[in-house]
């Protein structure tokens, strides 16, 4: 095959993975590293090494921070451990399906939903001490900071993204002749 052809496979490719950093079900980093991946099996890792280097950490930061937005959203409205655990558990059995199914999203809707209602049911028998209202506002609370805490870590994963794909395309770009 061309390698002009491949070239533009993998383009597409890494433009589906940022497409899917922001919406839930579409792989998004992994899908960028197999077009590199790819691209360099057909180039044999010519001219990417630093680069893919570079992209490979990329990537990797925006996964974790991904995830961790949950976490740090919820610590800095006062979460308990609890929640925090709570919030965790729900991620990983929303990720895994074993909550309810949801009619959309996949896995990663339901990490997300996972780790609202995981840091809300954490928070809430935590904060068994104070009367109902009070408990269901904190925990609340933990909830809505959880869910802003992933929607940020959600747009630093989607600009971590676009990073690592320009970064590809600078490296790459003068081997592929234009046609």
């Amino acid at each position: 095959m061309d390698l002009t052809i491949v070239y533009w496979i993998v383009i597409a490719m890494m433009i589906v993975g940022i497409i899917g950093s922001v919406i839930p079900g579409i792989p998004g980093s992994i899908l960028i590293l197999a077009a590199i991946i790819i691209w360099g099996i057909a180039t044999g890792f010519v001219g990417i090494g630093l680069p893919l280097i570079t992209i490979f950490i990329v990537l990797f930061i925006s996964t974790v921070i991904e995830y961790l937005g949950a976490y740090f959203g919820a610590r800095q409205l006062g979460a308990s451990k609890w929640s925090q655990l709570g919030a965790i558990a729900g991620m990983v059995l929303g990720f895994f399906g074993l909550l309810p199914a949801l009619p959309f999203g996949g896995p990663i809707l339901g990490a997300l939903a996972g780790a609202i209602i995981g840091a809300f049911l954490g928070e809430f028998f935590y904060r068994s001490n104070l009367e109902l209202n009070a408990r269901l506002k904190q925990a609340l609370k933990v909830s809505i900071g959880v869910f802003i805490g992933s929607i940020v870590g959600n747009i630093i994963e989607v600009f971590l993204a676009i990073i690592a794909v320009v970064i590809f395309v600078i490296s790459t770009w003068p081997p592929v002749p234009l046609q």
